[in-house]
């Protein structure tokens, strides 16, 4: 146990974040960690693009609407009208986190957080692509850092997953805080209270409570926007002159370890090599569908089995399929389909609908498609189980995701097994999404709400982020149909 009066005659994790985060310039950036700050970056805007019609979108923009303020305002993805930085921050994180199209990164979501507060901030601003660049390789750093070094979602003891109680993703406000604080210019001593204070008022950790009730909540495991305004009220609170909390990482006893429930706290790896080992890039992840990641090795295989054989859904006579032991929980066993989100997270709707063929996309989320009586058909047909070898794979190698999927079809069982999901970096460089995919992805996200034309703009720009002198040259590009 380690308490306040043990980090008195030492440098605290806050202080040292604070360090990293102002210390570190664009040019301290290596090419790999420059290159997947941008490849998050578009790969958000993509999904916030395409999550204008969906309720947490649609939701997210009325609340900015309420908080418009004076200044010039920060844009709205996909919207003509600016908002206040509040209020921009709240409403594109909703729109990210939408269709549960977004990277991931642990603890889970961390993109819906940290890029919302660099567009509206860096805007704000004014700020070069560097420099938004560079706080948002900060902000991804330090939110996965605290995230492994905290009870996880996938944590093996003796060979069995551990289902800890109370799981979240409040570490995030850290690196959005500190991402903030970056394009704020604030002062060490002003960054080391922003992110102190972050720790004081961060989110409580909802998600098991989210897992286990059904009809699920409709705000989904957590609420964007409200990380956001966290991190936004922390960064502000500093630079107008409040004091933060500098032993709140290190406290295990009455710091932010106790208030997140977390039976494990690693102090050395939070910081360790910080600033020389980028751990963000190698771990960053990237969806292909938009449906919750838990399933996306079982998606694949069902795709490549159908696409394969060319199996239609009505030969189908039943999906069996093997995947991760973790998530047995009612969210995903679900299959009473009344919202959108139910079928965003119900495995058996999931595979059915993988089984469908229809390319991955907003349709996927077109109520017209989510109750497709075809879909909901098939949903039935669908039986899932835990990976036998689960826990066993995760051991040796934590971005393991082991799935076996059969299919009876024709009087035939057809057969595959994969380890890992696509958009997961492996040894098997198939399994990554390059930048060509991830534009791909984009295109497709955009199409409907830009012209193909801004499309392309957008693409340049923030491929080519660190050319950009105005950050305002990108986000104007967000606004459909705004002068060029």
């Amino acid at each position: 146990m380690t308490s306040a009066r043990d980090t008195e005659a030492r440098q605290t994790i806050v202080e040292a974040f604070a360090d990293f985060t102002c210390d570190t310039a664009f040019s301290d950036l290596p090419p790999h960690v420059a290159a997947e700050a941008k490849r998050v970056l578009l790969d958000s805007i993509g999904c916030g693009l395409a999550g204008q019609d969906q309720l947490k979108g649609v939701v997210g923009r009325n609340l900015a609407d309420l908080s418009g303020g004076a200044g010039e305002g920060a844009t709205v993805i996909g919207g003509g009208i600016p908002s206040s930085v509040f209020g921009a921050a709240f409403a594109n994180a909703e729109l990210i986190s939408a269709l549960d199209f977004d990277p991931i990164l642990a603890p889970g979501h961390v993109a819906p957080v940290v890029i919302p507060v660099a567009l509206a901030s860096g805007e704000l601003a004014g700020a070069s692509g560097n420099e938004v660049l560079t706080a948002i390789a900060v902000g991804h750093e330090i939110s996965c850092r605290i995230a492994l070094a905290m009870d996880g979602l996938r944590d093996v003891e003796n060979g069995v997953i551990v289902q800890h109680p109370v799981v979240g993703y409040s570490c995030i406000v850290f690196g959005a805080t500190a991402t903030s604080t970056k394009l704020m210019h604030l002062s060490t001593p002003s960054t080391a209270s922003a992110i102190g204070i972050a720790g004081s008022i961060a989110p409580v950790h909802s998600q098991g409570a989210w897992s286990m009730h059904t009809p699920i909540t409709t705000i989904k495991y957590m609420v964007a926007g409200v990380f956001t305004q966290t991190a936004l009220t922390a960064a502000y609170m500093a630079r107008f002159g409040h004091r933060g909390d500098l032993q709140m990482l290190d406290d295990t006893e009455f710091g932010f370890p106790r208030f997140i429930g977390t039976s494990r706290w690693d102090h050395q790896a939070i910081t360790r090599d910080l600033g020389g080992e980028w751990l963000f890039p190698k771990l960053q992840t990237y969806k292909p569908y938009p449906h919750c990641r838990v399933l996306h090795g079982l998606m694949d295989t069902v795709t490549s089995l159908t696409e394969q054989h060319d199996l239609k859904p009505e030969e189908i006579v039943q999906i069996r399929a093997w995947g991760e032991s973790w998530h047995r929980q009612p969210v995903w066993l679900n299959t009473k389909i009344e919202h959108v989100i139910d079928a965003q997270n119900s495995m058996s709707h999931g595979l059915a609908l993988a089984a469908h063929r229809i390319p991955p996309s907003k349709a996927w989320q077109d109520p017209a498609v989510v109750f497709d009586p075809s879909v909901i058909e098939l949903m039935g047909k669908v039986v899932t189980d835990s990976h036998p070898q689960y826990s066993g794979y995760l051991t040796q190698y934590p971005t393991t995701r082991p799935v076996r999927v059969e299919i009876d079809a024709r009087g035939t069982t057809f057969v595959e097994e994969r380890t890992f999901p696509k958009g997961t970096p492996s040894a098997d460089p198939s399994t990554t999404m390059s930048t060509d995919e991830l534009v791909a992805k984009f295109r497709t996200n955009a199409k409907g709400v830009l012209a193909d034309h801004e499309v392309d703009a957008v693409i340049e720009a923030v491929l080519n982020l660190e050319d950009v002198g105005d950050l305002r040259d990108l986000t104007r590009l967000l606004r459909p149909g705004a002068p060029r």
